[in-house]
């Protein structure tokens, strides 16, 4: 089958694409703003990508059409489908319906933590001999790529609560029915489909809905959100992990978290001592321990695959280190992502070194200006912060950094910012480098000015 896809080089889309390559199809796709990792996989696996979404490159037709979330009506690709009556589907359903039906699916929900959550749950069951299938929204450290059929009955997926289609105005995970849920966390987000938190919690509960009363659940025991989601019905057990009271708890060998014991029902069950740090992590590990035995994998092997895991690409990066100052990328683009990313890398260095953080308001939440009141706040870990005047904003930006208990700066455009973080450094700084997107490759520019 000839399978265009429009979007492809959107994380999730991009794993469709190697999953159909996987299957036997001949896969080709459009998009714009093509650059790696993702591109780079694309074209490694033989996929044709195309820039932009001009109707010429569906001809001649495909047999099927998967179109991705952030195509909308009146794009000529979308409209000549539509027209010519070529057959279409979302990712989300696309993938049900050609592997998920046919496995049991371990799913990873959450506004934070999904990626490495789902990696370190993929990791494992591969170290147990379980050869998965696994879609997860970036590129794990661990493996090459970020999708692979597997030969196992089991699929391991970052499941996205974003919608599906322009179509199909449902949660990417309501397509998935798993049989085992990981609820990382929940917050508000993605403020241009969702109206308030409610609205986020009635799409979760959906998901909570579709999973069997044979399967389980796994949630933070003090998430108040997620607690007000299954208290309007659950009717699969559930197990809880981070908090005292939790059932998989733990406790801290160093205060970065790079080593910390493993305690199920108070009971110890091993030592985690891995290359990263933060307790977002720590509580990551918990979580994807928990899925894993779900399916019959030891807690020992578990814990021993994780002392070999690496994260994945964008979560705290290195990119490189010039004249003995280190450039970090991470993905943060919400207030509490910002926060623990920044207090994981405080608690590794101490309070003596120094942590200049730089952000890309990128995300429609963010340049709406909904998290404002909790943004000034969220980067008190880092010594100063180098903003970019995100496009299009509709709130005041200043307004933040008046505020700010550390230096805050706001620039218009990259190179100012460059040039400025440039003169600023010096040896012995970290700098960390904030955004959901490709930030203009501020990060090989910024390397380079660096050099100089």
């Amino acid at each position: 089958m000839r399978i265009h896809i429009l979007g492809i080089c959107g994380t999730f889309m991009a794993g469709v694409a190697r999953l159909a390559k996987q299957l036997g199809h001949d896969v080709s796709g459009s998009d714009t703003g093509i650059y790696p990792p993702m591109s780079t996989q694309l074209e490694n696996n033989g996929i044709t990508l195309y820039d932009g979404f001009d109707a010429a490159h569906l001809q001649p037709h495909p047999d099927l059409v998967i179109i991705g979330n952030a195509l909308k009506r009146g794009i000529p690709a979308v409209e000549y489908v539509l027209d010519q009556g070529i057959p279409y589907a979302s990712g989300p359903e696309w993938l049900f319906n050609e592997i998920l039906s046919k496995r049991t699916v371990l799913a990873v929900a959450g506004t934070h933590g999904k990626t490495t959550t789902a990696s370190m749950l993929n990791w494992i069951l591969s170290e147990a001999g379980l050869n998965p299938g696994y879609l997860i929204g970036g590129v794990p450290g661990n493996v090459e790529f970020s999708a692979k059929c597997g030969q196992s009955p089991y699929f391991v997926i970052e499941a996205d609560e974003y919608d599906s289609a322009f179509f199909d105005k449902r949660s990417k995970f309501l397509h998935y029915r798993p049989r085992v849920a990981i609820l990382n966390n929940l917050e508000f987000d993605h403020a241009d489909i969702f109206k308030d938190l409610a609205d986020i919690q009635k799409q979760f509960h959906q998901l909570v809905r579709s999973i069997p009363g044979q399967g389980h659940i796994i949630y933070p025991a003090n998430d108040r959100n997620l607690k007000e989601t299954l208290a309007q019905g659950c009717w699969t057990p559930c197990s809880t992990f981070g908090a005292e009271q939790a059932d998989w708890t733990y406790q801290l060998q160093a205060d970065d978290g790079h080593t910390f014991d493993v305690y199920y029902k108070n009971e110890r069950q091993g030592t985690v001592n891995w290359s990263i740090w933060g307790m977002h992590n720590v509580l990551n590990a918990l979580a994807a321990i928990d899925a894993a035995v779900q399916v019959n994998v030891p807690v020992a092997t578990a814990i021993a695959a994780l002392n070999t895991f690496k994260p994945s690409a964008r979560r705290m990066e290195v990119k490189g280190v010039i004249n003995d100052i280190t450039v970090f990328d991470d993905f943060a683009h919400h207030p509490t992502a910002i926060q623990i990313t920044l207090a994981g890398l405080r608690a590794r260095l101490g309070k003596k070194a120094r942590i200049i953080g730089i952000m890309e308001l990128r995300s429609y939440t963010m340049r709406t200006g909904h998290h404002q009141h909790t943004l000034g706040q969220s980067w008190n870990d880092a010594d100063c912060m180098h903003i970019l005047q995100p496009k299009e904003a509709t709130w005041d930006v200043t307004n933040v950094l008046e505020t700010s208990e550390i230096p805050a700066h706001l620039y218009a455009d990259t190179e100012t910012l460059i040039n400025a973080v440039a003169k600023q450094a010096q040896p012995g700084d970290c700098i960390v480098v904030m955004s959901n997107g490709g930030f203009e490759g501020l990060h090989g520019r910024l390397l380079s000015a660096l050099g100089k």
